[in-house]
């Protein structure tokens, strides 16, 4: 396993944020935290309310999405030099599809919330990583959030940290590398 896969997230990494999580979060009742977690120890009814309201925002993120500056140049520059892409989100299978086809963007691999264990766990990246051949020592996870680093950290990835215009946060620390741009991305995994 020799080859290195550079594995995305998709929205704020991608596509431009779009998800107000502290709107979602106060539309289900959910005080703090991350919304996945929190619908798992709800009542089966409770939970349903809650995955309706999740899919509703996550559609709505995917009809809007706008891809990043530099997004499709980036993904086709590691294409031509033999990298396998791949997304892994929390978001949902056919919000990736809607955005992937809008945009018309090619991936190798795609992992969603659907698809078993979610970030921060390791195992989707180790999933990814065995399904393209790809050594994880050799690969990148990038991300905009604390669970991207998590999780490519966890599966023992190098890890990047897109921060776009906002200041670097208190867990920027924790990534390999921050970018603010997709281009940077570049000369960083092809070294």
């Amino acid at each position: 396993m020799e080859r290195s896969a550079v594995i995305f997230d998709l929205d704020g990494t991608l596509t431009r944020p779009h998800l107000d999580f502290d709107a979602i979060r106060a539309e289900i009742g959910i005080a703090a935290g991350p919304i996945l977690e929190a619908m798992e120890a709800m009542t089966p009814s409770d939970r349903n309310r809650a995955e309706r309201i999740v899919e509703r925002h996550e559609v709505e993120a995917a009809s809007n999405s706008q891809l990043y500056q530099g997004t499709r140049e980036t993904l086709v520059t590691l294409r031509e030099r033999d990298f396998p892409i791949a997304i892994l989100t929390r978001n949902s299978r056919s919000n990736v599809d809607f955005v992937l086809n809008k945009h018309a963007l090619v991936v190798d691999a795609i992992r969603t919330r659907e698809d078993g264990a979610i970030k921060p766990s390791p195992e989707p990246v180790l999933s990814i990583c065995k399904e393209l051949c790809a050594d994880p020592r050799r690969s990148w996870m990038v991300g905009d959030f604390l669970f991207d680093i998590l999780s490519g950290k966890s599966a023992g990835t190098r890890t990047v940290l897109m921060i776009g215009d906002d200041e670097p946060p208190e867990y920027a620390a924790q990534a390999d590398f921050v970018i603010r741009r997709l281009g940077e991305l570049i000369p960083l995994v092809t070294v």
